[in-house]
């Protein structure tokens, strides 16, 4: 049976150190000891990859109110003329033909109510306005009674662009969006074609990705 080797001795103060014994030409290097592993309490388990989310279609979000074109003006003036005028004659055709007394009273009365609102009709064309948010569209027009309406962009079922004889010479249309529910239906007027145009194409594009669930 071979015989331990026995440990060095510490030397003391003024002694040379004694060497160590030679080991055996034929004995094998001890192992250095393997590096912990980081996870060594779970070795195999892998770390989940993240996802790659898709990105949304970007948004142009609006700090302020969009206006419409300040030429709308002349559209509505023009359809209250067109209907001042088709109501008075046609009471005024009452009042000489079947001789109405009250026909006439009635033909002043809708003349002078019609003639304040065209006096009003800048200031309500100024009151218009839109606005792109993160999930919907603000829409807002109204002097004494305002009306606002959000439109959710994956709601929206058809994105029109209309216009009128007078809208069409002053190179204005009107973006109408149709949704499920009849009460948020809104039509923006007032716009210019090609800015029409263009918001048209990106409401479709946000459309299309709310309602994929992107």
């Amino acid at each position: 049976m071979p015989e331990r080797p026995e440990a060095a001795a510490v030397p003391e103060a003024g002694e040379e150190p004694t060497e160590a014994p030679d080991a055996p030409a034929d004995a094998a290097p001890a192992a250095s000891p393997a590096p912990e592993h980081p996870n060594s309490e779970h070795p195999t388990r892998e770390h989940p990859t993240p996802e790659h989310s898709t990105s949304e279609h970007p948004v142009p979000i609006d700090e302020d109110w969009r206006r419409v074109s300040p030429k709308y003006v002349v559209v509505e003036v023009v359809g209250s003329l067109i209907g001042t005028v088709i109501f008075v004659a046609a009471f005024l055709v009452a009042y000489f033909w079947f001789d109405w007394w009250w026909a006439l009273w009635a033909a002043a009365a809708i003349g002078v109510v019609s003639l304040v609102g065209i006096a009003f009709e800048p200031r309500r064309v100024r009151s218009i306005g839109y606005r792109l948010r993160a999930d919907d569209l603000l829409f807002r027009r109204g002097i004494m009674y305002q009306r606002q309406v959000a439109v959710p962009y994956g709601r929206m079922q058809l994105v029109d662009v209309t216009r009128g004889p007078v809208a069409r010479a002053l190179g204005l249309a009107d973006l109408k969006f149709v949704t499920a529910a009849a009460a948020t239906a809104v039509t923006v007027p007032g716009l210019p074609l090609d800015d029409a145009e263009r918001l048209r194409d990106e409401l479709v594009a946000l459309a299309e990705t709310r309602r994929a669930g992107l």
